[in-house]
């Protein structure tokens, strides 16, 4: 069966579609594991899969998860190696690490092309999206370089005569990322782009579904590493499963770990590493709404509301799920946005013109069916305070082919029904009525997460109500613009059980630094603090 297997993959990466991987590294059959400077990988061999027709791509030998002992021996031993890189990086100063980082984002530059075409091959996106995704690490090296000069300390002064006050950032030593697939790559450069310019080394193990994006990253990063003389443990990557994210979160040599999944799953790795006493930097699930007013802009509206809900097959953390309309423009948005849906492209996301791919495996399919089985269950639930039979009003079938496609679905249901509540990862956009602002932003505040959100409106004191401490409780807070595309110079995250991390932009490099308080004496007296007279 394996050898059937293996010719299915070498035939596969044969085709003409695929000639691009080579240029990036890749080939019909890699090694999942960069450790000081070497490929390696003595665990099973999994095959990365083609959502659009769940063909084989090529395989991947994965670290050695099975036997659980030696895994962890050498997770020791490379840890050993990081921490002596950990040093050496920690000799160069600030803005060399600045141009080591601008150097990843020139090499990503003359690779834009065939890296964003992968993360669409084996995630599934549009290409748009794909090349997009990698553009973003490009932006963030370039922030990470100019932040390279600017990790700055504050001084204070000091009540006491003839003293000094200051702030020291220092490196942390490693940081661990545990990224997922619906970004392969992007969450790795917000985290790492600023964890290098910050002295530390990187210890990255991506989404086991997405490994060829992971290798082809890691190659890109360890040639700059290379050609710079630099020790290879900067940085290490890991294709495997939760077993090499449960020793990430477990080895008290790596002193954050930043994870992205579901809020189920980073509860798990939060409990861990805080019980080593740990830091964690979450980016979790999110249910994100968008509000929109009677005085809105309704085209800018509808356009925002079918990208955000739309869009990488509705695969986003920040994703529009939940779509709040003002009771007296309810049907007339609804109108237009079921018109727009008519005209979304399904297919191929390399194909130009689509704009709708596949959800990325067989199991985001199932559980697509699954939803929609949950929620037809909750059809007739309160709505508006009378029984309105919440109903699909458009989509809700998987669309049968030799990928993992689904219609994209508007439901109308009630606030309150409990599903509205969980985020299915899928294009499903629930709508609901509205009479007033607060009425709006109750609802908006009434599920677990606290991502992302958005209202449209042009009217400044219902603005700057829905920015202020009365208004949305996620971490991204919109004004008419979609609920998803956050640019990198913001510090991107959110609240309540999204996580409360922030990474990217704005001071998020505080967190891969730790702070300390100096207090110089440079006198030859003792003044103490508080007036306080010891004798």
């Amino acid at each position: 069966m394996h050898v059937f297997l293996f010719v299915c993959v070498e035939m596969g990466f044969a085709r003409k579609e695929y000639e691009f991987l080579s240029e990036i590294g890749l080939s019909s059959r890699n090694l999942g594991c960069y450790v000081d400077g070497t490929w390696k990988a003595n665990g099973p061999v999994v095959t990365s899969v083609n959502p659009s027709n769940n063909q084989a791509i090529a395989e991947v030998v994965e670290g050695s998860i099975e036997d659980y002992e030696e895994g962890m021996r050498a997770c020791s031993e490379a840890a050993k190696i990081w921490m002596q890189a950990s040093l050496f990086f920690l000799a160069v100063p600030a803005p060399k690490r600045g141009e080591i980082v601008r150097q990843i984002g020139d090499a990503l530059r003359t690779k834009l092309q065939q890296l964003g075409r992968l993360v669409s091959l084996e995630m599934g996106k549009i290409l748009p999206e794909g090349i997009g995704e990698v553009q973003e690490i490009i932006d963030m090296c370039d922030f990470s370089v100019g932040l390279s000069r600017q990790l700055n300390g504050s001084v204070i002064p000091s009540e006491r005569p003839n003293h000094a006050m200051l702030e020291m950032w220092n490196p942390l030593g490693i940081v661990g990322v545990i990224t997922a697939f619906n970004f392969p790559c992007a969450v790795l450069g917000w985290n790492a782009c600023i964890a290098l310019v910050c002295g530390n080394c990187v210890v990255w193990k991506g989404a086991p579904t997405t490994s060829l994006i992971t290798i082809a990253m890691t190659r890109l990063v360890a040639e700059v590493l290379e050609k710079n003389n630099l020790p290879p443990a900067i940085f290490t990557s890991f294709c495997g499963g939760a077993d090499i994210g449960q020793a990430l979160a477990k080895d008290t040599r790596i002193p954050l770990v930043s994870f992205t999944g579901s809020s189920k799953v980073g509860l798990m790795v939060q409990q861990i590493v805080n019980q080593r006493f740990g830091k964690c930097l979450l980016e979790l699930s999110g249910n994100n709404a968008i509000i929109v007013m009677d005085d809105a802009n309704i085209q800018l509206a509808v356009r925002s509301v079918m990208f955000a809900a739309v869009g990488t097959a509705g695969q986003r953390c920040t994703t529009c799920r939940r779509l709040l309309l003002h009771e007296s423009i309810y049907q007339r948005v609804l109108d237009q946005l079921l018109d727009v849906y008519k005209q979304v492209k399904i297919g191929d996301p390399l194909e130009k013109g689509t704009l709708l791919g596949p959800l990325h495996t067989s199991e985001s399919r199932k559980s697509f069916e699954k939803g929609i089985e949950i929620i037809k269950s909750q059809a007739c639930c309160i709505f508006h305070l009378s029984t309105v039979g919440g109903k699909i009003i458009t989509g809700g079938s998987v669309i049968e082919s030799e990928g993992n496609f689904v219609q994209p679905t508007i439901v109308e249901i009630s606030p309150n029904a409990d599903v509205v509540k969980e985020e299915l990862f899928a294009p499903v956009l629930y709508v609901m009525k509205f009479q007033t602002l607060q009425e709006a932003i109750e609802i908006n505040n009434s599920v677990p997460q606290g991502l992302s959100s958005s209202i449209f409106t042009r009217q400044p004191g219902v603005i700057f109500k829905w920015i202020g401490p009365q208004g949305s409780d996620c971490g991204i807070v919109n004004v008419n613009i979609p609920t998803n595309g956050a640019e990198i110079g913001g510090a991107f995250g959110g609240e309540k059980a999204t996580g409360g991390g922030r990474e990217a932009g704005s001071d998020s490099w505080k967190q891969y630094m730790r702070r300390s308080t100096c207090t110089i004496n440079y006198g030859n007296e003792l003044p103490l603090a508080q007036g306080i007279n010891f004798g």
